[in-house]
């Protein structure tokens, strides 16, 4: 499990480093070429995104004692992830800015107010997309902590789990010991009937002997 969740991390690792290197040459390509390679980094981006979802099953089927590592590991990777495309976005925005420019040329008061309307189109998304990643990143962490919650919930559920075991354990031994106690009372209670048997039997002879011994001399004195 922790090897496939580790080739997963290797590929993420080079895939982020190309979509870097990419983003930040575009701002100095040739347009033809800036088209290209923005649109590779968009494919590149949706690469990156189905190895986070692998990864992320992954960690899901690694055992709640071990998984802490993992989904710390996982959280960077996604803030990682974030913020490639908060940098893709803005290098967008600008590419689409050139263009634009490019377009429009210099034709006087029109083209000024062009240009104002659209940069203040461009702050405008800038504030909507900061906005969308802080909402990203509120739910993340409630993602997280639902996670935590849940293996919390997991590991009292296993520990309860063995409690029960050794309670039941532990009534078993007591019962076992209750019938051994059981037993051993009743063969002690059967060696006591039997001693007592045997000093009553001892006290019947002494008293025949006694009496044996007395009739006797009695007998010889009355002869005599």
């Amino acid at each position: 499990m922790s090897s496939d969740f580790e080739g997963y991390e290797q590929d993420f690792a080079v895939l982020t480093a190309e979509i870097t290197n990419k983003i930040a040459r575009v701002p100095r390509l040739p347009p033809d070429e800036k088209k290209q390679v923005v649109a590779n980094v968009e494919k590149q981006l949706e690469e990156a995104k189905e190895l986070l979802e692998q990864m992320d099953l992954e960690v899901r089927e690694i055992p709640p004692q071990s998984r802490g590592m993992y989904s710390n590991r996982m959280r960077s990777y996604k803030q990682e992830m974030g913020k490639l495309e908060t940098d893709f976005k803005r290098s967008r925005i600008a590419y689409s800015d050139e263009v634009r420019n490019e377009l429009l040329g210099d034709d006087g008061n029109s083209s000024e107010n062009q240009l104002i309307k659209l940069r203040e189109e461009r702050a405008h998304l800038l504030d909507n997309t900061e906005r969308l990643e802080r909402s990203s990143r509120r739910l993340e962490a409630g993602y997280q902590i639902a996670v935590e919650t849940e293996q919390i919930g997991q590991e009292m559920l296993e520990n309860l789990s063995h409690d029960r075991e050794k309670i039941q354990r532990a009534r078993e031994r007591l019962r076992e010991t209750d019938a051994n106690l059981g037993k051993s009372s009743r063969v002690l209670t059967g060696m006591l009937r039997r001693i007592i048997q045997n000093r009553v039997l001892i006290v019947i002879l002494a008293i025949v002997l006694v009496i044996t011994i007395l009739t006797a001399i009695t007998l010889s004195v009355r002869r005599h």
